[in-house]
């Protein structure tokens, strides 16, 4: 059983959807969920703090939520944003880790990389990625 539950966001529609998957689980598990946002030196951090005020709106009061706002150094690629989330997994013990996917293809996934991908190498939580569809 998943008790403590890690989403997260970027304010993409897939990060939305992954979101409330999350809620759905910590709902059904009576479960902790944890909404993180990945800050790097390129991002608007309070952006990024509207964005999880936000996020914990929607979620509502169905489950015990908080949030946390993590910090990496902008790198190419995606490799920051993973280690930051990597991090946060190990540093709370997440159960389980929800992000949405970017559907990426071609020479774009190849140059970028994929987080989910990257994550469940470095993670010992379970990953779920879920797809825009």
């Amino acid at each position: 059983m998943f008790m403590k539950i890690l989403a997260a966001i970027d304010g993409k529609d897939t990060s939305m959807k992954a979101l409330m998957e999350a809620k759905r689980m910590a709902v059904s598990t009576h479960g902790t969920l944890r909404i993180v946002y990945v800050a790097t030196e390129d991002t608007d951090q309070k952006a990024g703090l509207r964005l999880l005020a936000q996020a914990k709106s929607a979620v509502g009061d169905e489950v015990t939520v908080d949030t946390r706002v993590l910090h990496t150094e902008a790198v190419y690629g995606v490799t920051g944003i993973v280690d930051a989330l990597a991090n946060g997994v190990r540093e709370w013990g997440a159960d389980l880790v929800v992000v949405g996917s970017s559907h990426r293809r071609g020479l774009e996934r190849w140059v970028i990389g994929s987080v989910a991908e990257q994550l469940i190498t470095k993670v010992d939580a379970s990953v779920l990625l879920v797809r825009p569809h």
